[in-house]
């Protein structure tokens, strides 16, 4: 469908329209190849962005938010506002996921950190290696590189 599908027969008369004209008028412009921002934004890249607007929060065992954050408190907080429920735990979000591999890992996955079978750490997959995540007592809400191979990744249903 072209622009001028979608523009009122009245306002293509001469064969243009600006782009103020269509909007004013509640038409929209379609550029092929190229979605929208709203259309692109999937709840898991709309926690990434909720997280990453976190950073500097204090960590606080136990907190979820909207100051303070523990790990999976600022998991659960980020998708609870990009519209998803998650579990407590890191474990329980684990249990939660649709568990992926590290090849299909994508920004926005989460990211969960184990020893053994117990997973005792998670933050969400910021791409090229890097998490956002609350780190332990005393530090804060912070982009990190993946400082393991004993992680396990997993996508929100």
């Amino acid at each position: 469908m072209t622009a001028l599908n979608r523009v009122p027969s009245l306002m293509v008369r001469a064969g243009t329209a600006s782009a103020l004209t269509i909007a004013a008028v509640g038409g929209s412009i379609v550029v092929p190849g190229v979605a929208s921002e709203a259309a692109a934004a999937t709840p898991a890249t709309k926690a990434l962005k909720i997280a990453a607007s976190k950073k500097g929060a204090p960590y606080r065992y136990g907190a979820t938010g909207p100051y303070r954050f523990d790990c999976s408190g600022l998991t659960l907080y980020s998708f609870k506002k990009a519209g998803k429920k998650l579990p407590r735990t890191a474990a329980q979000q684990y249990n939660k996921t649709r568990h992926i591999s590290a090849k299909s890992r994508k920004a926005g996955d989460l990211v969960f950190f184990h020893s053994g079978r117990n997973v005792y750490h998670v933050g969400i997959y910021a791409g090229k290696g890097k998490i956002w995540h609350a780190p332990k007592t005393g530090d804060v809400v912070r982009l990190q590189k993946i400082w393991t191979k004993s992680v396990w990744y997993g996508r929100v249903k």
